[in-house]
């Protein structure tokens, strides 16, 4: 018996298009143009090169002494003057994230809440709420009950979400609410479990769900010391509490997990 090939097409890879040297560089300017318009982007220094035709977003990565490839952006045959955004879900396979003209691209990026390239996409507009209103954070109160709100209901911000509350109103720079940056990548939501009195310790479970609906995740303590905000992963029986936490790392010489 012979058995027939029914195994359906490959689709076709888009066509990349032969840039010329003004094309190439009007790209180029616009895209890192994009990254000086986002606080987010700005402060996790990233960076836009060009090679073999395509563009490549890059973001310095201080621990590692070196840049880190986060997408890619090609220019395509067809539809004229748009381009493909994707990611490197594998080595050398790719997947779309979205397609669009320069602008759409850099909201795509810019705005990104998943997780797929930072997360940070609500803390980036609220930011630039604040630009927009000349104040350098917005105002957030926390009332009796440990809830965190905008006291400016025109803030345009919607949700006062974990990162807009770290930013704004315990002053945790971008880089380090960034952190961990496995947890963003795992699509996990940041929730914030216990806050020091001092206001200098945050314990965040960054958590997701399985198909059964039971949570799974990690935990981070973010605290100040020695006047610098930094952020330590914790091992999951340890971080029930900040002073449990406190304790592991004490123990560990405030190595992470």
């Amino acid at each position: 018996m012979r058995w027939e090939n029914n195994w359906p097409e490959r689709e076709a890879r888009p066509k990349v298009k032969k840039l010329s040297k003004e094309e190439k560089a009007a790209i180029q300017k616009s895209l890192e143009n994009g990254i000086q318009t986002s606080p987010v982007l700005t402060a996790l220094h990233y960076r836009v090169r060009s090679a073999r035709g395509r563009f490549y977003y890059e973001q310095y990565l201080p621990d590692e002494e070196g840049f880190e490839m986060i997408a890619r952006v090609t220019p395509l045959v067809t539809p004229e003057n748009i381009l493909l955004l994707e990611t490197e879900y594998e080595k050398g396979r790719w997947k779309e994230i979205t397609q669009g003209e320069v602008g759409g691209i850099i909201n795509a990026l810019s705005g990104d809440t998943k997780g797929t390239f930072h997360g940070l996409g609500a803390l980036d507009h609220s930011i630039r709420v604040a630009q927009k209103a000349k104040r350098e954070k917005l105002a957030i109160i926390r009332n009796d009950q440990g809830a965190f709100f905008y006291a400016d209901s025109e803030s345009e911000c919607g949700e006062c979400g974990v990162q807009e509350i770290l930013f704004h109103y315990f002053e945790v720079p971008i880089p380090i609410i960034a952190e961990p940056r496995e947890c963003y990548a795992y699509h996990r939501t940041p929730h914030i479990r216990e806050i020091d009195k001092e206001r200098k310790r945050i314990l965040v479970a960054f958590l997701a769900s399985s198909e059964g609906g039971e949570s799974f995740g990690g935990t981070g303590l973010y605290l100040e010391k020695d006047g610098v905000w930094k952020i330590f992963t914790i091992k999951p029986n340890q971080s029930q509490t900040i002073t449990s936490s406190l304790a592991w790392l004490e123990k560990r010489d405030w190595k992470a997990w």
